[in-house]
C-alpha cells in the first residue's frame, strides 16, 4: 500500500532502539526524511546513514532546542513529531519511591512531550500534512500498582494529546496517542523481572500473570506499533485526531 508519505519530514524521539527504532525504520522505508535522537550514542551509530541523529535528553529543554534546530535545518522543516521517549520508572510502593525517581519518570514520559511539541508546532503549522503522535501506554487506562509514576505520566499523555488536538485542529494538525500493551523487547522484560522480584516469583510466572490480563496472550511487536503510526501520519489518516488508540492485545487491567 502506498501511504503517500514520500518526502515527509519526521522527527522521532528515542529512536535508537525498540519502538522508536521500528518507527524510524518504517518511515525511512516509505521514503520519508527522518531525524532522531537518543541517549544511546552507540545505538544511534547503527542506524541507516540516511537517518539524521544526535544525542539528546528530551527532558532537558536546552538539548531539545538544539535537537529542533539541527533537525529542521537538515530536513528543511517538519511535518511529523513522534514523541516516543519514555522510561519505565521505579517499581515499588509510593511511600518507597525516591522523589528524584518520580521526577525523572514524569520529566521523560510526560514533560518531554511538551518540550518537543511547543517547538514543533510553529513548523507544523507550515506543513500540508502535519501530525503529532504521542506514546502513552495501556497504563494510561488503568491503575498500575507498584508503577504509580509511570501510570500517572501515561494518563497525563492522554490528557495532553486530547487538549492539543482541540487546540490545533483548526490549523489542520492532528494529534493522537498510541497505547501499547506488553511490547516484545528488552525493556518489557526488565519491567516484568522487576515486578517478579517485587512479588517473589519467577519470570515465567510473572509473564503468565501479565498475559492473563489480555485477551490475546501474546506480546505486541514494535513493528505493529510503527505500522499504526505510519497510517496516522499519512494522508489516509487525515481526519483521525484526538484519539487514544490501544494496541495492546485487548488488555483489561494491569497486574
Amino acid at each position: 500500500m502506498d501511504l503517500g508519505i514520500t518526502g515527509l519530514r519526521v522527527l522521532v524521539t528515542a529512536g535508537a532502539n525498540g519502538i522508536g527504532r521500528a518507527v524510524v525504520e518504517a518511515f525511512l522505508a516509505e521514503g520519508a526524511q527522518v531525524f532522531t535522537c537518543d541517549l544511546d550514542a552507540e545505538g544511534l551509530g547503527t542506524l541507516d546513514p540516511a537517518v539524521g541523529h544526535m544525542v539528546a535528553d528530551v527532558a532537558d529543554r536546552g538539548q531539545v532546542a538544539a535537537l529542533f534546530a539541527q533537525a529542521t535545518e537538515r530536513m528543511g522543516g517538519l511535518d511529523v513529531l513522534v514523541n516516543n521517549a519514555g522510561i519505565a520508572g521505579p517499581t515499588g510502593r509510593v511511600e518507597e519511591i525516591a522523589v528524584e525517581d518520580w521526577d525523572r519518570c514524569l520529566d521523560v514520559c510526560l514533560t518531554s512531550q511538551f518540550n518537543c511539541a511547543r517547538l514543533a508546532i510553529p513548523h507544523l503549522r507550515r506543513s500540508g500534512n502535519a501530525s503529532i503522535v504521542n506514546l502513552s501506554s495501556a497504563a494510561g487506562k488503568f491503575g498500575f500498582a507498584m508503577r504509580a509514576p509511570y501510570a500517572a505520566a501515561k494518563w497525563g499523555v492522554i490528557g495532553f494529546t486530547k487538549s492539543l488536538a482541540i487546540e490545533l485542529g483548526e490549523a489542520g494538525i492532528r494529534v493522537n496517542a498510541i497505547l501499547p500493551g506488553l511490547v516484545a523487547g528488552d525493556r518489557q522484560r526488565r519491567v516484568l523481572e522487576a515486578k517478579a522480584q517485587q512479588r517473589g516469583i519467577g519470570f515465567a510466572e510473572m509473564e503468565a500473570l501479565a498475559f492473563s490480563f489480555t485477551s490475546i496472550k501474546d506480546y505486541v511487536t514494535p513493528q505493529q506499533l510503527a505500522d499504526q503510526i505510519l497510517f496516522l501520519c499519512s494522508p489516509r489518516g487525515r481526519t483521525i485526531s484526538g484519539q487514544a488508540i490501544s494496541i495492546d492485545g485487548d488488555t483489561r487491567m494491569l497486574s
